[in-house]
């Protein structure tokens, strides 16, 4: 046998209630008799906490990923600067105007072909990913 129970409701809750119950099908009284239910629960604290705690690991889990990947660009570019550093020694003042042109030249086919690979891949982190896999 269930008691009846009077209380009241700020308009926009109502409405919110009525639009949920006929959305679900089910009564206003069910809807309210659950949502009391769950809040009142004494394990649904422990529940939270564990779908808190879920969320959070997963959380971690991409900032590590990304964490990852950004140092895995730094170390690339890091890299590459090295040797580019060492494999060009300057050039004499006369060349440069020359070498300014065709590194002009080269630099826009490098960012065509930065924009293929970002586009259509395989990314250096998934290649990098998968001989970790090997390993």
């Amino acid at each position: 046998m269930k008691s009846k129970h009077t209380f009241r409701l700020p308009p926009d809750l109502a409405d919110r209630l009525a639009d949920y119950a006929r959305r679900k099908r089910v009564t206003q009284a069910q809807v309210v008799e659950t949502a009391l239910n769950s809040f009142l629960s004494p394990d649904g604290s422990e529940r939270m906490e564990a779908a808190f705690s879920r969320r959070m690991d997963k959380v971690v889990r991409q900032l590590d990923k990304l964490d990852y990947r950004a140092e895995l660009n730094s170390e690339a570019l890091a890299l590459f600067v090295r040797f580019w550093l060492t494999a060009n020694p300057a050039l004499p003042d006369a060349a440069r105007p020359a070498a300014q042109a065709q590194g002009k030249e080269r630099f826009e086919g490098f960012v065509e072909a930065l924009a293929r690979k970002m586009e259509f891949g395989p990314k250096l982190a998934d290649v990098t990913s998968r001989a970790d896999r090997k390993v």
